[in-house]
């Protein structure tokens, strides 16, 4: 998805409170506090279009230098006006291989969802989705040149193998495939053929597409804030792609969650709310697709705080940085946000 206007960026250092933390247990039966440590988001990028593939060498370079255990990636391996042709997965594939620590992908709207438009070459997104799943997710393993086990809602390259979580730190982390470009749901005839090679047939399999998967997401994501109470997660991490939508504060007589053009993503962020809400832990909520930093509190409203529920919003094109955040469980405030800017090697 093309990046949105918005009224402002917030850019907070703000430090995310957290619930009580619990003890873990050791290979010796003793008990053992989790262990400080830090991860990496980025996404959005390169777009080539914007002149990205100078900018990238960079970035990967800084998260290969720093100190991150893993990192997670939240979708769009291309720009949005560019073919989806094989070569764009399979080049996917080479920037997360040169990673060094684990990359956990989760996909975006500019590689499946959108590959119906003219100049995306007009091809059927669900083809896409399908080539997508069979090509970034053709083992249990996260990406990157050091890897490590995921569990997956489907089995390799089959529907809803993109929806992963695994336990890091005494914090659970999850990638739900949940897209730019209103998660795939079709509104009406107009939005189905505008700069579009899709027919009718093609945009009822698209809303067809939509439920199912979207009540996959619903079970994946309550399953894995089950399996955190379970474990005494001190917090969890959700990742998806797409940009929600939120009830922005500078608008008081406009509430934009509910514009038609979000209407995909109401059902999983009502549901989300919920676990949250019967969640003792803190929950970072990331996601990519608006192409700004943003760290805030967008839920319930601007109004009304749903106090253990933070919003982080990744860079993308063409501003090429990102996001490292440190899990410290001995602290009141276990994730801590710190934007990483990259800086380009000057001509």
């Amino acid at each position: 998805m093309l990046r949105k206007s918005i009224l402002t960026v917030l850019v907070s250092m703000a430090l995310i409170s957290c619930a009580g933390t619990a003890p873990a247990t050791g290979a010796s039966g003793q008990t053992t506090a989790p262990q400080k440590f830090a991860f990496g988001l980025w996404g959005d990028m390169p777009y080539k279009k914007a002149g990205d593939d100078v900018k990238l060498p960079a970035v990967l370079h800084s998260i290969n230098q720093s100190d991150i255990a893993f990192s997670m990636y939240d979708g769009d391996i291309k720009d949005g006006s560019s073919k989806c042709t094989d070569d764009v997965y399979t080049d996917a594939l080479k920037m997360f291989g040169s990673m060094k620590k684990p990359v956990v992908y989760v996909p975006g709207d500019n590689e499946w969802t959108d590959c119906h438009r003219l100049n995306n070459g007009g091809m059927d997104p669900l083809e896409r989705l399908a080539h997508l799943r069979r090509m970034m997710y053709a083992t249990p393993m996260s990406l990157g040149q050091t890897q490590m086990a995921l569990e997956h809602q489907g089995k390799p390259g089959e529907k809803f193998v993109e929806n992963t979580r695994f336990l890091h730190g005494g914090v659970m982390f999850v990638a739900i495939n949940m897209p730019g470009s209103n998660n795939n749901l079709v509104l009406n005839a107009k939005s189905c053929s505008n700069k579009s090679a899709r027919k009718a047939a093609q945009c009822d399999a698209a809303n067809a597409e939509y439920l199912e998967r979207d009540s996959a997401n619903v079970t994946w994501m309550s399953a894995s804030f089950a399996q955190a109470k379970a474990q005494n997660a001190l917090g969890l991490v959700l990742m998806v792609q797409g940009d929600p939508g939120f009830d922005l504060p500078e608008t008081e007589d406009m509430d934009e969650s509910q514009a038609p053009g979000v209407s995909g993503y109401r059902h999983f962020m009502s549901q989300l709310v919920q676990q949250t809400e019967q969640f003792k832990g803190q929950v970072l909520f990331v996601h990519g697709d608006t192409h700004y930093f943003k760290l805030d509190k967008p839920l319930y409203n601007p109004g009304k705080v749903l106090p253990n529920l933070t919003r982080l919003q990744t860079f993308g094109s063409p501003s090429l940085h990102w996001v490292r955040v440190t899990v410290d469980p001995a602290a009141s405030q276990i994730f801590q946000v710190h934007p990483v800017t990259v800086e380009q090697a000057k001509n």
